[in-house]
């Protein structure tokens, strides 16, 4: 895949799920509850607490696609998925973290504009993504990778992250250009 396929698809599908829809959404229900109608200076809470969701959000998100290009030779679209199985950094974690980081931004999106539109969009794509990653993509990835995600997924919880990074599958071609040696 190219460079401009593979920019399409990192703008295309994050761009879609965390500014189109819940643009439109905002914009049909009109729904802006900035600071939640609390007095000023607790009216700043949730603008932080938001803004820093989706800041933890958006960097999972960076971080996990630049991991599925530069160690799984892939990209998050479904019809170009990474070739290797990614084992590597946050991916010790939590199996789901571009997901994860996805869901994070949308969580944060709702609490910083105060509405239950973008909350139940949130939950939406939650329960959404959450059934096709039973249903669909799990066992694709065990289709492809064989036993190791199998291994993988009894180590490595599907959301919320293991505190302590999980090193049952070493991911060779992410120690020799980081230099690190296999636990």
């Amino acid at each position: 895949m190219g460079k401009w396929q593979h920019l399409k698809t990192i703008i295309l599908l994050p761009t879609m799920v965390t500014l189109i829809i819940p643009t439109i959404l905002l914009l049909v229900t009109r729904e802006i509850n900035l600071g939640w109608f609390l007095s000023y200076p607790l009216s700043i809470i949730p603008t932080v607490l938001g803004c820093t969701l989706i800041g933890i959000g958006l960097l999972l998100l960076v971080k996990t696609i630049q991991l599925f290009a530069k160690i799984g030779k892939g990209t998050m679209a479904p019809w170009d998925p990474p070739k290797k199985l990614v084992v590597f950094g946050i991916y010790r974690h939590t199996r789901n973290p571009m997901i994860l980081g996805v869901i994070i931004i949308l969580l944060g999106e709702a609490v910083v504009f105060g509405s239950i539109s973008l909350f139940l969009w949130f939950i939406l794509f939650l329960i959404g993504n959450h059934i096709y990653i039973i249903k669909a993509e799990e066992p694709d990835l065990i289709r492809r990778f064989k036993e190791d995600y199998p291994l993988y997924m009894k180590h490595v919880p599907r959301w919320i992250p293991r505190l302590k990074p999980w090193t049952g599958l070493p991911c060779e071609d992410s120690e020799k250009e980081n230099g690190s040696k296999s636990s």
